[in-house]
């Protein structure tokens, strides 16, 4: 499970989405109705323009012909209006015709008038002697313009949200980075006093008659050099640290040979490997050692002290990068399985977490720590390539040659 204060981030992040999500969709809502008013008032508007064009026609009263003209006809300047009998045009209005020549204005209109059927009925103009005119339209710039308006405003919401959500990213991993880097150096500043104490005493016990040749005493020295790799691997995070091409089946086998002495004799290591044992890998020792430790230890707990770990070398295809044109660099895997009680599917990714623990005591730090040596020490990836529970788990960590 998460720790709280990682819980209520998540939670935290949850409403503000829903709030996002609710902003946009009640700003959409209200532009809908908007959209919908001015498009009843453009169609009752042309219905006036039709039934003035019918009076203008069949009137033979001229006193209020001025008025008609300039009061709806004249003063329509932005509904773009076809005037047709049916076959021809007879009449247009606020058509965008630019600079077209006579025989483009022509295929444009008719290109207009077909697009104008396809949207709205037309408005039939009955005339003396049985004959019609139909009146088509178009929505006006301003009205096509604001039915558009709600996804230009989601895009602008959405690109604001995506830059805002980057930004915080960014700056929580370097606020993370900060913490991980202060709290590596002042662990390894405050280990460094014990370990000159004991080294200070180990050298007292080996050179007194009275404890030399005592098993206690290379105990003890095994310890102290144990506690100085410690030190160092805290020294290396607190730092960038150096990476160097090294034997991966030694140096794997090297990292499992204290843990394999420290826990249960009935939790059985095996290490198998595809690769040609001298085959290297750009890494660095001390932190190797550590992530490796890492996920043996949790694969330990997992299998409550009982059951087998396989850590299995091989070669992979590298993952081509988006944003560099430069061939991958060849990569090698080691794939480390346990036959513990596995992971559950929604959790494959939390475990990597910083406060993702499953157990009563304990900071959930161990997977998030290993995977950030990983990935941002030595470009490599640590990631669950399987898990079934009740079966086991495999870790996959891959490195650069």
């Amino acid at each position: 499970m998460l720790l709280p204060f990682y819980d209520q981030k998540s939670r935290v992040k949850l409403v503000v989405l829903l709030l996002a999500l609710l902003i946009a969709a009640a700003t959409v809502v209200y532009t809908n109705v908007l959209v919908k008013r001015l498009s009843e008032r453009e169609q009752h508007q042309i219905d006036l323009y039709a039934r003035t064009l019918r009076y203008l026609i069949s009137t033979e009263e001229t006193s209020s012909i001025p008025f008609l003209q300039e009061q709806i006809i004249d003063a329509n300047t932005t509904i773009p209006v076809i005037l047709t009998d049916g076959e021809n045009i007879n009449a247009t209005k606020n058509l965008d015709l630019g600079h077209l020549s006579e025989a483009d204005s022509v295929r444009r209109m008719y290109e207009v008038l077909a697009d104008m059927q396809r949207r709205h009925p037309p408005i039939v103009i009955e005339l003396p002697g049985n004959t019609r005119n139909y009146v088509f339209y178009q929505d006006s710039r301003l009205l096509r313009q604001l039915r558009t308006f709600p996804l230009v405003q989601l895009g602008v919401i959405g690109s604001l949200a995506v830059l805002a959500y980057l930004s915080f990213s960014f700056s929580r991993r370097a606020e993370q980075n900060r913490v991980w880097v202060g709290l590596a150096k002042e662990t390894a500043h405050q280990l460094g006093t014990p370990l000159s104490s004991l080294v200070g005493w180990q050298n007292y016990l080996s050179e007194s008659e009275r404890f030399r040749g005592e098993p206690i005493v290379e105990e003890l020295s095994k310890d102290i050099q144990r506690f100085k790799i410690i030190t160092e691997r805290f020294s290396n995070i607190g730092s960038v640290p150096v990476l160097k091409p090294e034997n991966l089946y030694h140096t794997t086998r090297n990292a499992i040979a204290y843990l394999e002495s420290r826990v249960s004799r009935k939790v059985k290591f095996s290490i198998e490997t595809d690769l040609p044992l001298d085959t290297p890998a750009c890494l660095n020792v001390p932190l190797f050692d550590w992530v490796v430790e890492n996920i043996c230890k949790n694969a330990v707990d997992a299998m409550d002290g009982r059951g087998s770990i396989t850590l299995h070398l091989r070669r992979v295809r590298p993952a081509r990068r988006w944003w560099t044109r430069r061939p991958p660099r060849p990569q090698v895997a080691i794939d480390i399985t346990d036959t513990g009680k596995g992971i559950p599917k929604n959790k494959l990714e939390s475990v990597f977490l910083p406060g993702y623990t499953t157990k009563k005591r304990g900071w959930g730090l161990g997977l998030a720590l290993a995977r950030r040596i990983i990935e941002n020490y030595h470009e490599g990836r640590l990631f669950v390539k399987w898990s079934e529970q009740g079966k086991g788990t495999t870790f996959r960590l891959t490195l650069n040659q």
